[in-house]
């Protein structure tokens, strides 16, 4: 049985408001701003969409800060998502169960690089303002001084984070404390967009979903997303009673031509939920495929600026990453005077090899369990699920 109680304490320059749980409490106060963290409920008037917007569309915004033109994505709930980002794995930090990390011997390489906070506030500077980051990833400390360090108002922002599959697989009140260890990390009171960060099998995905939305109607969370979700894991979340306005919001997969699942993703747009990207420039591995080349050529373009101007054609989230401002600056410039054409996207949507569909199969069954208590086994593991 739960005991609720709430008090506020008020003075002339700040106002408290505290709760408490049998379970777990927390009074969190950042920047000025003060946020409680816990199991309980907070009154929060959280306002809904009184239309159901099941069509993703595009909406181009004017940043009277530097003049240029952003485009957004309108999601379900009529909140506007940056149509591109900047991702923040690996700066500054290598993951322990990260293959590279594995490959190289070296959780956390010193001297290997510029700091996250060097990064993030180089990159913000240069005019991203959406920031994907994760729990795993495990710098969110960093990206927050390098947001502070910016000097970018809260306002301007778009922050994602992700919840690990170690949280994941525990329970509720570990994926509870890992979002509050985020927005302490990123001194703020709430998140933009919050998501499952892998599937974990054993219906420990749908408990942990349906915690990040009672931390939605908290206030903690605007929109409520997931990643690396295959057609059959959002099933999932329907057939366990998750009401249709609840659904996800986005879902996180990689997507680049050299990993195209065409079938996946327009069923998931179809269904209204917009698509992140990550590994949006393959690391730079695809940079000299010849037909990436030739469209690049073609254009007078870079290949990381065709990769990324074939995804926000496709209405699909573009996260590029880099250390170098100059590849930031390129990176970023998909929009002005630059429209692939039809045959430009039928060449780029058919560089996806039946070896790469099977390769993300593998990692998929992988990564569902990593770090878990069935790391290494195929316990609850999906046997077969859409790959197309």
């Amino acid at each position: 049985r739960r005991v609720f109680m709430a008090f506020n304490l008020a003075s002339s320059s700040s106002s408290y408001s505290y709760s408490y749980t049998s379970s777990s409490h927390r009074l969190v106060s950042s920047s000025g701003s003060h946020r409680v963290c816990l199991s309980g409920h907070r009154h929060h008037h959280r306002r809904r969409s009184c239309c159901r917007l099941w069509r993703v569309f595009s909406v181009h915004h004017m940043d009277p800060s530097n003049g240029d033109v952003t485009r957004e994505f309108r999601m379900r709930n009529a909140s506007n998502h940056p149509a591109v980002g900047f991702g923040t794995y690996k700066c500054g930090y290598l993951p322990p169960s990260s293959a590279q990390a594995q490959t190289e011997g070296d959780a956390n390489p010193s001297g290997a690089g510029p700091s996250a906070s060097t990064i993030v506030a180089s990159a913000l500077d240069v005019g991203y303002r959406f920031l994907d980051c994760a729990q795993f990833y495990n710098n969110e400390a960093d990206v927050g001084i390098g947001i502070q360090n910016s000097g970018v108002p809260r306002s301007e922002l778009f922050l994602a984070s992700k919840c690990w599959t170690t949280a994941i697989a525990e329970g509720p009140s570990a994926v509870r404390s890992a979002l509050c260890d985020t927005l302490d990390a990123l001194k703020t009171d709430y998140v933009d967009l919050y998501c499952i960060h892998w599937p974990v099998p054993h219906g420990r995905h749908v408990v942990a979903y349906k915690e990040l939305l009672k931390m939605r109607d908290e206030g903690l969370i605007r929109s409520v997303g997931v990643s690396n979700y295959t057609l059959e894991d959002y099933d999932e979340l329907v057939t366990n009673d998750v009401a249709e306005d609840d659904l996800p919001l986005v879902n996180q997969i990689e997507v680049n031509p050299l990993l195209y699942r065409k079938k996946t993703i327009e069923e998931f747009q179809r269904r209204g939920v917009l698509i992140q990207s990550y590994r949006s420039l393959r690391d730079g591995k695809a940079f000299e495929i010849p037909t990436i080349v030739d469209v690049a050529n073609k254009h007078g373009r870079t290949a990381a600026q065709v990769m990324g101007r074939w995804l926000v054609q496709k209405n699909i989230v573009y996260i590029p990453k880099s250390v170098r401002r100059d590849r930031m600056e390129e990176n970023i410039d998909v929009f002005d005077d630059f429209e692939l054409d039809d045959e430009d996207v039928t060449k780029l949507d058919h560089l996806t090899t039946d070896d790469a569909l099977e390769t993300f199969a593998q990692l998929y069954r992988k990564c569902v369990v990593r770090d878990t208590q069935w790391d290494g086994t195929t316990d609850g593991v999906r046997t077969t699920f859409t790959i197309h």
